[in-house]
């Protein structure tokens, strides 16, 4: 006979969420009724669980350890083939030292997150810098000081507000290979305690139990903690028509996003012999890239597709405007798009410290036959 433990009984909470998830999240309460997209969320869901055990399982904000947010093979809540993005859960009364390098960024940012912690979906913005708010040296190196108090003296310094529990990175980077799919490419950084903590406690059954918590709590949040999808009280910047943008827009103090990019994001619906041609001007800004999404926010096969452009892939026209093409196949022509012949999806745009207006991309469906 088994033996009763409060880690076994957390266990099994943790395998019904799953089934639940299963039965709602992906199923008619949600909008969920085609076989592709139950296969589609049955992903989503592992790659969340995925993200729970990596990042949250073994999280310990009085010794925070920096740990890679996404990859090719974990996607969700957006993720950007062109970025690197780290986290660490932290306490709000505790100093911290974050130690990295730009490593070639176009752009680098630091926010804390606010939020009942514990692998639980974060409620907000609390702080934020980017590099050019930051002293860096000659070589790419920074530090950044998080603490609930001011130290004064002009270091670059991130605010504890009295909910802080999560410390995000954000390295976006351009250039010919997507940075997120080069195993090349190495983001050094690191966030230590000031006051050393000391050892952490034995695991043993408590211990366990919160932790697999900690894990039901970030699935949730991502799963049936959000609500259905509500058409009408979306952004500004979120059109809910296909094939076609509404204008870029800064979120605020959104949870999880940094509050210098303007987003831009729309629905794409193309029949087997069409394709959306979307042409425009990158603005005045520190980094650019458009991406393909399924309906969970996880970017398409950028490992061995062109699902996404930043602007050092895009070829420009002469008069420096851009026409991409997103397309099933190769048109055989410049800044081609894969939409890995999913007839659906979802366009993002991203542009970091936008200067001015930013000039809406605009989308016409036309005939592949017409590209050539």
């Amino acid at each position: 006979m088994s033996v009763t433990t409060e880690s076994r009984k957390k266990l099994h909470e943790l395998l019904d969420l799953i089934r639940e998830a299963d039965e709602r999240r992906y199923g008619p309460e949600y909008g969920i009724t085609t076989p592709e997209d139950v296969a589609d969320g049955h992903r989503n869901l592992l790659h969340l669980l995925q993200g729970g055990l990596f990042s949250h399982f073994e999280a310990d904000p009085e010794r925070p350890k920096l740990r890679r947010i996404v990859s090719p093979t974990r996607k969700f809540r957006g993720d950007n083939p062109d970025a690197i993005y780290y986290e660490a859960a932290i306490c709000p009364d505790r100093d911290y030292l974050l130690r990295g390098n730009m490593a070639g960024a176009a752009y680098f940012s630091v926010t804390v997150e606010e939020g009942p912690g514990e692998g639980a979906y974060a409620t907000g913005t609390a702080s934020g810098l980017h590099d050019g708010e930051m002293t860096i040296d000659a070589n790419g190196d920074f530090e950044v000081l998080l603490s609930p108090n001011d130290p004064g003296d002009g270091r670059n310094w991130l605010n504890l507000t009295p909910t802080a529990c999560r410390l995000t990175t954000r390295h976006y980077i351009e250039a010919e290979v997507c940075a997120a799919a080069d195993p090349s490419r190495y983001v050094p950084m690191s966030v230590e305690p000031l006051v050393d903590p000391g050892p952490p406690p034995t695991w043993n059954d408590a211990r366990v139990t919160e932790a697999i918590q900690r894990v039901i709590n970030f699935v949730t949040g991502d799963t049936v903690g959000q609500p259905p999808p509500q058409p009408g009280k979306q952004p500004s910047w979120v059109s809910t028509v296909p094939n076609q943008l509404n204008p870029p827009e800064k979120p605020g103090d959104l949870a999880f996003s940094a509050m210098d990019i303007a987003y831009a994001m729309c629905p794409y619906v193309l029949g087997p012999d069409e394709a959306l041609v979307m042409t425009g001007r990158f603005p005045e800004c520190k980094f650019a890239n458009v991406v393909l999404w399924n309906r969970y926010l996880q970017s398409f096969n950028y490992n061995d597709r062109n699902v996404s452009l930043n602007r050092k892939q895009t070829r420009l026209e002469p008069d420096g405007s851009f026409k991409m093409i997103i397309a099933h196949r190769d048109p055989g022509v410049p800044n081609w798009i894969d939409t890995e012949e999913r007839p659906s999806g979802i366009l993002y745009w991203r542009f970091l410290l936008p200067e001015g207006k930013i000039e809406t991309p605009q989308l016409e469906v036309v005939k592949v036959a017409s590209l050539g």
